[in-house]
C-alpha cells in the first residue's frame, strides 16, 4: 500500500517546480520588455535612425558593376587595350 502523504509530498514538490518555472520565465520576460523598450528609446533618442547602414546587396552588386564600368571607361580613354 501507498502512503497517502506520499501522494500529497509529490503534489506539492510538483507545484513548488512549477511555481518556480513560472517566476523564471516571468523574470525573462521582464528582462526581455526592458531590453526591447531601451531599443525603441534609443532608436527615438537618435532622431529615428540607428546611424549609417550599409545598402543591400543589390545595391552593392549595382554599385561593384559601376565601378566595374568606370575602370573600363578609363582604361579606354588613356588607350589600354583590354
Amino acid at each position: 500500500m501507498t502512503d497517502p502523504n506520499l501522494y500529497f509530498t509529490m503534489a506539492g514538490a510538483g507545484l513548488a517546480g512549477l511555481g518556480m518555472i513560472c517566476m523564471a520565465s516571468l523574470a525573462g520576460w521582464r528582462g526581455w520588455l526592458a531590453l526591447k523598450e531601451r531599443e525603441i528609446n534609443a532608436y527615438a533618442d537618435h532622431g529615428g535612425h540607428d546611424g549609417p547602414t550599409l545598402p543591400n546587396a543589390s545595391a552593392r552588386i549595382e554599385i561593384a558593376d559601376l565601378k566595374e564600368r568606370i575602370r573600363k571607361l578609363e582604361a579606354i580613354a588613356s588607350g589600354v587595350d583590354l
